[in-house]
């Protein structure tokens, strides 16, 4: 069965999933470094980490396994995820793959660079409702072709 892991910190889709989740009857685990106020349903799982910088990363990282899926915007997270057989999503709804990982950490070590230097200031963008549009139809769409390939299984 797919189960979804969320690094629920900063994530800003935590609603998003948990609606997608009930819709399809899956597993969820939201996992932080603090307790979230949020309502969960009886398939979701909170799971508060000791403090720590990648704490809930790792969290995640021991527990995925193939056909599970994790959300996080932290791309060294997503490339662990990847290692271990299972898929990573970005709030947005862009699934990190194998082709685009790479690209994905020297882009983050290049911004960090930049904003080492002075160079950035490291704004982001704002989330929009078209994020969270996006992200639930990329959900969608996601667990419907891992559940019929029976890698959710």
């Amino acid at each position: 069965m797919v189960r979804i892991y969320v690094d629920g910190d900063a994530c800003p889709v935590k609603n998003e999933i948990l609606k997608v989740a009930a819709r399809f009857d899956l597993e969820v685990f939201l996992v932080s470094n603090q307790w979230l106020r949020i309502p969960v349903g009886p398939k979701v799982t909170k799971h508060v980490v000791p403090e720590g910088a990648d704490a809930a990363d790792d969290w995640i990282a021991e527990q995925i396994a193939p056909g599970d899926i994790a959300i996080t915007s932290d791309i060294p997270l997503a490339s662990r995820v990847l290692e271990k057989g299972a898929v990573a999503v970005g709030p947005t709804g862009k699934a990190f793959t194998k082709d685009n990982i790479g690209m994905a950490l020297a882009m983050r070590k290049l911004k960090s660079h930049l904003r080492e230097t002075g160079e950035d200031r490291g704004f982001n963008a704002s989330f929009t409702t078209k994020d969270r549009s996006q992200f639930l139809n990329s959900m969608d769409r996601l667990i419907v072709q891992l559940l019929k390939s029976g890698k959710g299984k």
